[in-house]
Parts: C-alpha cells; structure tokens; sequence
C-alpha cells in the first residue's frame, strides 16, 4: 500500500526510478549466499612436492596440516575444499569440491599424489550433521497431547 501511494503521488521520473529500485532490491533478494570451506593447497606448492623423497614433515611444512586423515588402511592426507550455495530457506547445495589425496608409505614418504573433483563422483562428508537417534519418533501431536491422562495420583 505505502509503495503504492508513492508510486501515485510521484511524477513519470520519479515512478521509473521507485520501480528500478524495487526491481534491483528483488534481484539482490534472489542473490545465493555462497560459502567456501576447507584448504586446496596452491597448484605450485604442491609441484614442489616430490614422490619417494619427501616425508611427512616436509609436506606439513609446504602444504600445512590436512582437513582430515584416512580412516581406515592407508595412511592418506586429504586436503579438501568445498563450495556451496544457499538460495533463500533451501538447503545448501554443493556446487564445487575438490581433493588433493597424498598417500605415504611405510617409512613415511610420499607414494602417490591424486585430485579429484566433484565430477569424479567421489563422495567425502567429513562431518555429518545429523545424529541418528534409535526409538520411537514422535510427531508433534504425540508430543504435545501424549500425556493426557497420564497423571500419577498414588502419593496424594
């Protein structure tokens, strides 16, 4: 209503230039919040890497400490990084990943180094952010009329 009666209240100019602001504040309310995570080392920092000479501590000195480790098996360093973009209330979306996997040997010296990306179709989820819970799920009717009659009247 109050954007209306200004629209009406102003001459020609003044309503182009009311409509134009309108028009760019929606555009910038459509504008994805992007959100960058994790550590991709530096193309060249990583060249300087060899195979078969370099040990763990040098890598930690060039590159930095990994995002995470392998869990299982192999001794492996993975750096990771992640893109994402959050548009309005949806839930974020994974629009770029990249990993950069060192793997050591027994003496602690690099063996292979491999990166991957998204497209590689190779799923890393470091942290999970929901916790399976065991039992009954409540619905939110359960829980707010549950305990109708359900009252203990044995120590009055």
């Amino acid at each position: 209503m109050i954007l209306r009666r200004h629209l009406e209240d102003a001459p020609p100019t003044g309503r182009r230039v009311l409509l134009a602001v309108g028009a760019a504040l929606a555009l910038a309310a459509c504008e994805p919040r992007v959100s960058n995570h994790g550590y991709v080392p530096d193309p060249e920092r990583l060249a300087r890497i060899e195979l078969d000479v370099h040990g763990r501590i040098e890598v930690a000195e060039v590159l930095g400490t990994p995002s995470s480790t392998a869990l299982f098996g192999q001794d492996t360093w993975l750096y990771i990084t992640e893109r994402r973009e959050e548009h309005a209330f949806f839930s974020p979306e994974i629009v770029d990943r990249s990993v950069v996997a060192i793997a050591f040997d027994d003496r602690g010296v690099v063996r292979e180094i491999a990166s991957f990306s998204i497209e590689d179709g190779i799923v890393v989820d470091p942290v999970s952010r929901i916790t399976p819970t065991h039992g009954k799920q409540l619905g939110l009717l359960e829980q707010l009329f549950g305990n109708i009659g359900r009252f203990n009247t044995e120590g009055q």
